[in-house]
């Protein structure tokens, strides 16, 4: 990446003022409160934390100023020139004991959050300031303390205990004004003021999305964890990354007898503390009962059927009926001896290999290593084939690199947020809230979806457009912006070529053309149009809604040229950021994991690349690229003659028998292999068609680095040891390259993860020359590019040009190209497909966590009402949805923001797989399939499959 952004570094002016006679100086516009902090002298405080906006409404925190009358909160005045403050003069100290005095006299004498080493500290911050303070409640306070509230425990999750609530408002800071979900409130008026949720409602039935922001603001234990009720010894705090989405938030596991009790949200650049549902409440997945913990072999005459998966029970299926345990040394002989064999027979194309995007940079790197130098061939893809794969397409083809030019929190400098195809409060819970947070400080968003999701509640403008008509509604903005002279001439002339066909390929779309195409009004088309090209900086987010088309790469190209020619793209608060689903997802196809890439983009065809890494690996290798996923199981079932025909395959970390299209096909195709090795922390899908399982570790479990959709790589450090005979990814990919007949030797520990990571750096030393292991054991998170020790990172890129030869942006013209497979009298509605806030990916993970799985225990339909009367169901109701692939059976809700016409499924349930319908038809350019579209009819009746739940091994629970 060229020209990145540097952060300056800025003189901030300071002012000085004397605090109990000591000179400190202070930050312009930095309160007393935190200037004391910086400069190690505490102030009692309990309604102040760290990046919560000050309230002063606790008064623990006052002080006396020269010259004015009455004491004053320091966590809200500023620092000024010559202020003289007191902090310890006898009448702000009797203040803030009294103050102490009277919260510790309304709490109950037994606390929620307390440590064994010190049973006196029951009430969290507020007993400790108390203890520092050697304040003590008197009896005749005791003799008038409130009537006690009831316990709520009606959240999964987290038990409210407003007894022990001091109103300090940290809660509701919290909830409304850090993730704005707007949830807790504060009520009524004095004695009878109490924290609310919604309209009073308990926790349980309130529209709480579960962040647990509150719980983790709160500072008496009033709203807690229930894991973490009583004491607050662990054993030890490890610091890591979420193992989920692409945000990359960093937290702390804190850890007891090996367990994961609790996690905190840290203090990294792409969260700052924040947390979602999953990743604060989604860890006891890694203690599942139903964990892989000893290698499995087929047994013999046991066949693979693929038909079974339609019935197969993930809670109750008993795997000894299928397989047998084998010890290390078997299942690994077994697995490189019958590849090995296979490869030597049928020739280097007859194996193929799948990486995970929920692995580490050193495991995706290893993975795709292994596959081009041990089975000889670019046979090597992963799940960004089926979230982002057209992205990558357009975005190398018009910037020249596929990462995203600006990072999430970088909103903070936009006028306007366009999200299109992207259900981020969902999806990137933790992103939305900095979009949030623009809106409230007046930025504009406009949400442009086939669904009304719920950033919409946010947004400025809804362009709800009908399902697959994306390029006609972009081109029709792209259209105004060139019509009406909006167009930035000068950021094109000098930064962008092919702008005349682009410019003549748009004549067609004028909105008042396409507003009959895509549903939206001419008049609002022009109006977000004006409004994205006028805006002092516009930045567009997409997700998986873009992407996952036949028309995918088209739809990116759009993007790309509407930042372009308004000249969007290049400085703060602009422009391209598709949001990356999985947790390494950007950092797995950094490393190539992918077919036609070797790592760092750098095309297998290319013959100077292909050059040097023949030398970099000592090995030759294959200058042909790889099958998509998609093409690997199109080859595993091509008749024997085909000299490609893919034979034998290892899967590490992916599920593709739940996340690939058409999922016939897709089992099938798995079941039909010679020979399939699967390496993974539970039995999925494809690990019961396998004739090897290989017990791995969860995230967890382990050492290494991950790459978040902002650049950033980030150290994930190990916090618990693995069950059983599980061994780490890193080490089995290494014993795998050692069967397959190659000589690596990676020395340390976590099986060499950092000897992997070197090695790596230096096949992307174009990006991240400058990050070590060492350095990234010191901070943490990086961002790249970053080509020296002392380079910050680049937030920004693209400052001066664009990673391509010429370094100019290419624009590439769009026309409409209609879904592969259009509604008709037999299937007529449409099918879309995606996540939902609770579970992730194909819920091998999330339905094993009891909290998630408590949230949302069931796969449901999204229906509108209108079309919920039209077919006469209710919601709660069975409805039968079926495509010309397959059909499921699913319970029914209503959303609105669901458009006439379309029904949504979640993937993550395997007994109401969504994915037995979806479309395998891929987009030419990205080889996607089109998962966001297909045909399907829909009624009444059917028998839903019963899943007891995943919370305790198969039986329906909560925390307690």
């Amino acid at each position: 990446m060229n020209a990145p952004a540097r952060r300056a570094e800025v003189a901030v002016p300071t002012v000085a003022f004397t605090l109990d006679r000591q000179t400190l100086h202070a930050f312009e516009g930095e309160t007393i409160l935190q200037a004391a902090r910086r400069h190690g002298v505490e102030i009692p405080h309990l309604c102040y934390q760290d990046g919560l906006r000050p309230d002063g409404n606790c008064r623990a925190c006052v002080v006396e100023i020269a010259g004015e009358r009455t004491l004053a909160p320091s966590c809200c005045r500023s620092a000024m020139p010559g202020m003289e403050v007191q902090a310890q003069s006898e009448r702000a100290l009797k203040s803030q004991k009294m103050v102490l005095e009277m919260l510790l006299s309304d709490l109950p004498e037994a606390g929620y959050k307390w440590n064994e080493a010190d049973e006196s500290l029951q009430h969290g911050e507020l007993s400790a300031w108390a203890a520092r303070m050697e304040v003590s409640v008197r009896p005749e306070l005791q003799a008038l303390r409130r009537e006690q509230p009831r316990a709520d425990l009606s959240h999964p999750a987290m038990a409210v205990h407003l007894d022990a609530c001091i109103q300090c408002n940290r809660c509701v800071r919290a909830c409304r004004e850090e993730q704005v979900n707007d949830v807790i409130g504060f009520a009524l008026r004095g004695a009878q003021s109490a924290i609310v949720f919604d309209l009073a409602d308990p926790m349980g039935e309130s529209t709480c999305v579960a962040c647990g922001e509150c719980v983790q603001a709160c500072p008496t234990g009033a709203l807690m964890p229930k894991t973490q009720i009583g004491s607050q010894i662990v054993d030890r705090k490890v610091d890591s990354v979420c193992p989920f989405c692409g945000v990359g938030c960093l937290l702390t596991y804190n850890v007891k007898d090996n367990q994961i009790v609790s996690v905190d949200g840290r203090d990294g650049p792409a969260n700052q503390s924040r947390l979602c549902v999953k990743g604060r409440f989604g860890f006891d997945y890694a203690h599942s009962p139903q964990r892989l913990t000893v290698p499995l072999v087929r047994k013999a005459g046991v066949p693979k059927d693929p038909a079974a998966l339609q019935s197969l029970n993930r809670d109750t299926a008993d795997w000894s009926e299928v397989f047998r345990e084998a010890s290390w040394e078997e299942a690994l002989a077994l697995s490189t001896g019958a590849l090995k064999n296979l490869r030597d027979t049928h020739g280097k194309k007859a194996l193929a290999g799948f990486g995970s995007a929920k692995g580490s940079n050193e495991e995706a790197y290893l993975f795709q290593k292994l596959v081009r130098t041990g089975f000889g061939s670019n046979n090597v893809d992963h799940c960004t084939r089926l979230c982002h794969a057209s992205s990558v397409a357009a975005l190398l083809e018009g910037v020249g690199s596929a990462a995203v030019s600006n990072q999430v929190n970088d909103v903070a400098h936009s006028d306007l947020i366009f999200i299109i195809g992207s259900n981020p409060t969902a999806n990137h819970p933790v992103a939305a809230t900095w979009m949030k947070n623009a809106a409230q400080k007046g930025a504009k968003i406009v949400l442009a979806d086939p669904r009304v999701t719920d950033i919409g509640r946010h947004a400025w403008r809804t362009l709800q457009f009908k399902p697959d008509t994306d390029v006609a509604m972009l081109n029709a903005l792209i259209y105004t912006v060139i019509e009406e002279g909006l167009a930035d001439q000068d950021f094109i002339d000098r930064r962008a070529s092919n702008y005349e066909a682009l410019k003549e390929n748009v004549k067609g779309y004028s909105p008042e053309a396409m507003a009959p195409i895509c549903g939206i009004p001419a008049a609002t088309l022009r109006e977000v149009a004006r409004a994205f090209a006028q805006a002092q900086g516009a930045m567009i987010f997409w997700g998986m809604g873009v992407s996952q088309h036949v028309h995918g790469t088209d739809n990116a190209r759009c993007l790309i040229a509407l930042s372009t020619v308004t000249g969007q793209i290049g400085k703060p608060g602009s422009g391209l950021h598709p949001l990356r689903g999985q947790n390494n997802v950007q950092g797995a196809s950094d490393a190539g994991l992918i077919p036609m890439m070797y790592p760092n983009y750098q095309r297998v065809t290319d013959k100077s690349a292909h050059a040097w890494f023949e030398n970099f690996w000592g090995m030759p290798l294959d200058d042909k690229p790889g099958y998509t996923v998609v093409e690997i199981m199109h080859k595993c079932l091509a008749p024997d003659s085909d000299p490609h025909k893919v034979r034998g395959m290892y899967i590490m970390g992916e599920n593709p028998a739940m996340s690939d299209p058409d999922l016939n096909h897709a089992r099938h195709a798995l079941a039909s292999l010679s020979h399939l090795v699967v390496q993974d922390i539970f039995m999925t899908e494809t690990a019961w068609l396998a004739d090897v399982v290989l017990p791995a570790t969860g995230w967890p479990e382990k050492t290494g680095t991950v790459t978040n959709t902002d650049r950033m790589v980030q150290l994930g450090r190990q916090a618990i040891a693995p069950p059983g005979d599980a061994r780490p990814d890193l080490w089995i990919v290494q014993q795998m390259a050692a069967g397959m007949g190659l000589d690596w030797r990676y020395e340390g520990e976590h099986s060499g993860v950092a000897a992997v990571y070197e090695e790596m750096r230096q096949a992307m030393h174009a990006v991240i020359s400058g990050i070590r292991w060492e350095r990234l054991q010191r901070e943490s998170s990086v961002t790249y590019p970053c080509l020296s020790e002392d380079d910050p990172g680049a937030p920004t890129v693209f400052i001066d040009r664009f990673d391509t030869a010429d370094g100019r942006a290419r624009l590439v013209p769009a026309d409409i190209i209609p879904a592969a497979e259009r509604p008709d009298a037999d299937f007529p509605f449409v099918l879309i497909t995606g996540r939902q806030l609770e579970h992730w990916h194909t819920g091998s993970m999330t339905r094993r966590a009891a909290v998630l799985d408590a949230i949302e225990p069931m796969a449901m339909a999204s229906l509108c009402g209108a079309d919920l009367r039209a077919l006469g169901v209710q919601p709660g109701d069975v409805i039968t949805v079926q495509s010309r692939r397959g059909e499921v059976v699913i319970h029914v809700r209503r959303d609105d923001g669901t458009p006439p016409g379309a029904v949504f499924i979640p993937f993550a349930y395997y007994e109401a797989a969504a994915n037995l319908m979806t479309n395998a038809a891929l987009d030419p350019f990205g080889k996607i399939p089109e998962f966001k579209y297909c045909a399907v009819a829909i009624r009444r009746g059917g028998e839903a499959a019963s899943v007891a739940g995943y919370g305790a091994g198969g039986v329906k629970t909560a925390l307690p």
